[in-house]
């Protein structure tokens, strides 16, 4: 059964979601992302994906006090990314409760950085965000494409052991267009030992019917769930 897994994308403490990774084009959702955690929470949810958008553009950990009010008032299982660049970061990430943190701009910008947390941390705590724009990596909350593909990077990190990736298509993302299906299916059929989260474009609960039907590992939901395209209740199914 595939992991839903819901987003809650953090700017000044507040939860948002951004169009396309654009700045610009924010809109606010709720003011206390607690409060959103423990809704989740008591729908029968089991994992967050906690963004920190603010520190993604500073490239360094800014919202830990959400994180950690998460981790202390809700049992759930938060993977936290955003801006994370240093060692200091990972401490301050892990100190404050999450399980597990995602790291994608660290990945291409520093690779020694990203492969000393794995070392350290090993492949079952550190996630691989892989954000792309036609297959190739965009990084720091997207504002910016490498010039590194998709699979170069996955053929770097998993012998080194990375078994988990969030990889979301920017040009999906906040659309509610529907998720990238082939852009998953290839990415599965090049790696059937990876665990594939999918994010970005979820618009109904058919997109993760498919999904799981294809036997994705997880995906994230966001914005389907804020405009109430997808009730917590119909999520219910998934979290037995």
């Amino acid at each position: 059964m595939i992991s839903v897994i819901p987003a809650i994308d953090v700017i000044d403490g507040k939860c948002v979601r951004l169009t396309q990774g654009d700045y610009a084009q924010k809109t606010s959702y709720h003011d206390h992302p607690l409060e959103v955690a423990k809704k989740y929470e008591d729908h029968g949810i089991k994992r967050l994906h906690l963004v920190d958008l603010d520190g993604a553009k500073a490239k360094k950990i800014i919202n830990h006090k959400v994180l950690e009010a998460i981790c202390t008032h809700t049992t759930l299982s938060v993977d936290f990314g955003g801006g994370l660049q240093s060692e200091e970061d990972l401490r301050i990430a892990f100190e404050c409760g999450a399980q597990q943190v995602t790291g994608g701009s660290i990945a291409v910008k520093d690779e020694e950085m990203f492969k000393h947390w794995l070392k350290t941390y090993t492949g079952q705590k550190i996630i691989l965000g892989t954000d792309t724009k036609d297959k190739k990596i965009a990084v720091h909350g997207w504002q910016e494409t490498s010039d590194i593909s998709l699979y170069d990077i996955l053929d770097k990190y998993i012998p080194l052991g990375i078994s988990y990736t969030i990889s979301t298509d920017v040009a999906k993302d906040g659309l509610l267009q529907g998720p990238s299906f082939d852009l998953y299916k290839e990415m599965q059929e090049k790696y059937p030992q990876l665990n594939i989260i999918a994010s970005g474009g979820v618009s109904e609960i058919g997109d993760i019917d498919k999904l799981n039907e294809m036997g994705i590992y997880g995906v994230v939901v966001g914005k389907a769930i804020y405009e109430n395209k997808i009730s917590l209740k119909e999520l219910m199914k998934f979290n037995t």
